[in-house]
């Protein structure tokens, strides 16, 4: 079994349950509420921040100088999203102080922390396993609300990002080289990956239900 294969078939049963979330359903029929959307937005500029840094990281540990290269653009990219997609979608939101001035809250600090912790102090291939659902999730959520789109702009223009092709693009280029590192992995290292593909493929889950529920610090 492909390494691409193995991953999927265990983060499956999450991915369905994103599709299922009312945040991803209310993207699509146009009907999720503006300050859901809002949530979600400002948190995703802190998340993709330190997600920049752990592509970073990867291009660091990367072992072949086209790798290096394809990580290190992806970390710019990331940090590219942030600033331009984003700054359109809250200028577009209106109200409220900018993303600055509005606190990690719990899971994207959670998420962010797990993360950076693996990247860190991983292989290569544990880094690639952890940042690896949040190119795969977003590419196949964007595929799948393509079909269809929003009636709300603004909701279209986030689903036309990710389900577009030359994010596709990336997404298969990143399938590859993981397939490529799985035939070299031992089954040891395979299962760390694996552990650690699942555990921010969850992550995606929560980030999405965080925004849904309006999610702030209890104390």
């Amino acid at each position: 079994m492909k390494l691409t294969e193995e991953l999927w078939a265990a983060a499956e049963p999450v991915y369905r349950q994103i599709l299922d979330h009312p945040f991803l359903t209310g993207l699509a029929d146009g009907t999720l509420p503006r300050a859901a959307f809002r949530h979600f937005v400002v948190q995703d500029s802190h998340y993709l921040r330190d997600y920049a840094r752990a592509l970073a990281v990867c291009a660091a540990k990367a072992p072949t100088d086209d790798q290096v290269l394809a990580f290190a653009n992806d970390a710019v990219g990331a940090i590219a999203a942030e600033r331009q997609m984003h700054a359109e979608f809250m200028s577009a939101l209106g109200d409220g102080p900018g993303v600055d001035a509005e606190p990690v809250l719990p899971t994207t600090r959670a998420y962010t922390s797990y993360l950076l912790a693996t990247v860190y102090g991983g292989s290569f291939a544990e880094a690639l396993g952890a940042v690896l659902p949040c190119y795969w999730i977003y590419a196949r959520v964007g595929e799948e609300l393509a079909r269809h789109s929003s009636p709300e702009p603004l909701y279209a223009q986030w689903i036309a990002a990710y389900g577009g092709e030359e994010f596709q693009q990336v997404v298969r280029r990143v399938l590859a080289l993981t397939d490529r590192l799985g035939e070299e992995l031992s089954s040891t290292e395979r299962a760390r990956v694996l552990a650690h593909f699942t555990t921010t493929s969850r992550y995606e889950w929560m980030f999405w239900d965080a925004a849904w529920r309006g999610e702030t610090w209890p104390v």
